[in-house]
């Protein structure tokens, strides 16, 4: 695209839904919408068939480019699965303390669309599957001994730690214990040294044949 090519009708109400809907949630105005954009209401229906279809639209671009976050975070992290799980963590603690951070907007949008059969429902579903298969796959390879249910446990986590960072509790920011409960999480099923406790000894290594 060149310097004087305008994005078309579609593209704006792209771009202005995208911001909006995340500083002022998905109940934001149509007629706002497309003031942002500079459409028309025909624009709208030709290429979103409504509000509906434009909301969705907008979360399955949010959701491609904040995969594309995580992905790229972990692999910042370089290639041991305990590091890249921990680094997620100490990102999100970042953009949630960050002056531009509004909340999740997945789960400001699952509050907000009431319908439960709105199609942006399915888009935050396939986001969060998304990125359970990622963590999974972290857990597996570091030998954890439940890795689909410590993904759950840090998706949990995540969403907790947006939530909270919304709230803006400057005096109890969140990050620290959050970055805690990541390591236990990560921590709580890897396979342990062999050691037993007698009442005598205290502990001890099993010996080796």
């Amino acid at each position: 695209m060149t310097a004087s090519t305008k994005p078309g009708p579609r593209e704006r109400l792209m771009v202005a839904a995208q911001e909006l809907t995340y500083t002022h949630g998905v109940g934001v105005g149509v007629d706002t919408l497309l003031k942002a954009a500079g459409v028309a209401r025909r624009s709208l229906y030709e290429h979103f068939g409504g509000k509906d279809g434009l909301i969705a639209e907008v979360l399955r671009r949010s959701t491609a480019e904040d995969v594309a976050e995580y992905r790229a975070t972990m692999d910042a992290a370089g290639d041991d699965p305990r590091t890249r799980l921990l680094a997620v963590v100490d990102q999100l603690g970042r953009i949630a303390a960050g002056p531009d951070f509004h909340g999740c907007r997945y789960l400001a949008a699952d509050l907000a669309l009431t319908n439960r059969d709105h199609p942006g429902h399915e888009v935050t579903r396939a986001y969060r599957r998304t990125l359970h298969g990622l963590f999974t796959d972290e857990f597996a390879a570091l030998g954890h001994a439940r890795p689909d249910f410590a993904a759950d446990q840090l998706l949990i986590l995540v969403d907790g730690l947006l939530a909270t960072g919304a709230a803006r509790q400057e005096d109890r920011p969140p990050v620290a214990a959050a970055r805690e409960l990541a390591e236990h999480i990560v921590d709580a099923g890897l396979p342990q040294p062999l050691e037993r406790r007698t009442p005598t000894t205290g502990t001890e290594r099993e010996p080796r044949p």
